[in-house]
C-alpha cells in the first residue's frame, strides 16, 4: 500500500482547522490561536503551512477569512464550513473527515 503522507497531513489539517473553527464560533479565531492547535497535533507545523491550508478552505468557501493590513490573519466559518464540521452535507475530497459513526 503506498501512503502520500503530505496529502494526508494536509487533508488532516485542513479537517483539524475546520473543527476549531467550529469550536470558536461565533466570535472565529485569530491564527495564532489555530496555530496553537494544529501544532498540538503537528508539532512541526508552521505559520507558512496554515495560511495555505486557511487558503484553500477559504476558495472552498468552507472558511472566511480576513486579513489584516498589519499582516495578521482572522478566521470563521462559513455556513457551509458549519454544515461539514457538523455532519449536515457531505464532505468533497481534499478534507480527512473521519466517517460518521453515530445514529
Amino acid at each position: 500500500m503506498n501512503v502520500d503522507l503530505a496529502k494526508t497531513r494536509r487533508e488532516s489539517m485542513r479537517w483539524t482547522i475546520l473543527l476549531t473553527l467550529n469550536n470558536a464560533r461565533p466570535i472565529g479565531a485569530h491564527e495564532q490561536l489555530i496555530l496553537s492547535v494544529i501544532q498540538a497535533v503537528f508539532p512541526d507545523a508552521t505559520a507558512h503551512e496554515l495560511r495555505r491550508e486557511l487558503d484553500y478552505l477559504a476558495d472552498r468557501e468552507l472558511v472566511s477569512l480576513n486579513k489584516k493590513p498589519e499582516g495578521v490573519w482572522l478566521g470563521g466559518l462559513t455556513r457551509f464550513g458549519v454544515d461539514v464540521a457538523e455532519y449536515t452535507v457531505d464532505c468533497e475530497p481534499g478534507i480527512a473527515r473521519p466517517p460518521k459513526f453515530w445514529g
